[in-house]
Formats: structure tokens, C-alpha cells, sequence
């Protein structure tokens, strides 16, 4: 994982398309800030907990990203910026990973990638967090506020521990 902090980078307003599995989902901007970290995971990966930081929030319904009100993991309830906040390459199939916000505040998570969308809230007290088995593949993830256009830090642990 590369930590950088460059200054002043533009935001690119070239919008594009990545088809996973017949799944359309948006790519971020290749210049989006630096602030807004990527992570490539394989099994057995150390440090375990792998961590990126990120200020979730926008002006975006998430479930107007997610295409549904629900998923097998919660709701799909917040508002998010129209890029994701995040990308997870996963380098082969997970048995088990857990992919948790922490934040003072009252966060959502949406996450889309190969095999569907799964949204969530209030996994750990009022963070949200997805964890169960994970196929190989690029992963987009949204961290969201209750409030239009509010935003607040918050640090995603990626861990194989249960």
C-alpha cells in the first residue's frame, strides 16, 4: 500500500465505466485526491489490519449508486460522493475478510464488485462494515453521511480476523 500526500491535485472530471461481471460501476477519477487511498489485498497479507482514510459524505443518495434500496447486508441509506471513495483489488478468493469503518461519527459503507452490491450500518455500534467470503476482483467502495452534503473522517480496517 503507497501513502502519499501530494498538493494541489486537480480532480479529473473525466467520467468512466468498468464492467465486473456484468455489474456497472463508476471508476474514480485517476487524479482523485490522495486523501482518498487504494489498497491491492492477497490472502494472508500482513500488517493484518490493512488501513486507508478517507472523509465519507456528498451530496448523492447512496442507494441512487447501489440501484436498491437493500441488500443482503443492510441498507442502502446515506449520502455519498458520485466516485468511490476507495478501490480494493483483491488478488484471489478470500474465505474470510472484514472491511470496517471507524468513525467518531454515524457512517454507511456500499461496496460493489464482482458477485453484487452490498450495502451497510451499524455493523460495529454506528459503524458499518461487510465480512464473509470474497471472490477475486476489483471492488469500489462509498463511505457515506446521514446528512446531504456532510462529511467525516473516518479510517476502513481490512482484516482477516473475525
Amino acid at each position: 500500500m503507497a501513502l502519499y500526500a501530494p498538493q494541489g491535485i486537480a480532480i479529473s472530471l473525466t467520467v468512466s465505466y468498468l464492467l465486473a461481471t456484468g455489474t456497472s460501476v463508476l471508476a474514480k477519477p485517476a487524479s482523485y485526491p490522495a486523501i482518498f487511498q487504494d489498497v491491492t489485498l492477497s490472502p494472508n497479507f500482513a500488517p493484518d489490519p490493512q488501513t486507508v482514510r478517507g472523509i465519507g459524505g456528498g451530496s448523492v443518495l447512496m442507494k441512487t449508486i447501489s440501484q436498491t434500496d437493500t441488500t443482503p447486508t443492510g441498507a442502502c441509506i446515506g449520502f455519498v460522493d458520485k466516485y468511490p471513495d476507495h478501490e480494493v483489488v483483491l488478488n484471489s478468493f478470500f474465505n474470510y475478510l472484514k472491511i470496517e469503518v471507524q468513525s467518531l461519527e454515524d457512517t454507511t459503507i456500499l461496496i460493489k464488485g464482482p458477485g453484487g452490491t452490498w450495502c451497510n450500518d451499524d455493523y460495529q455500534g454506528k459503524n458499518p462494515g461487510v465480512a464473509g467470503q470474497w471472490l477475486q476482483g476489483n471492488y469500489q467502495i462509498w463511505v457515506g453521511s446521514y446528512k446531504q452534503e456532510e462529511y467525516y473522517p473516518y479510517v476502513i480496517r481490512f482484516t482477516e480476523k473475525p
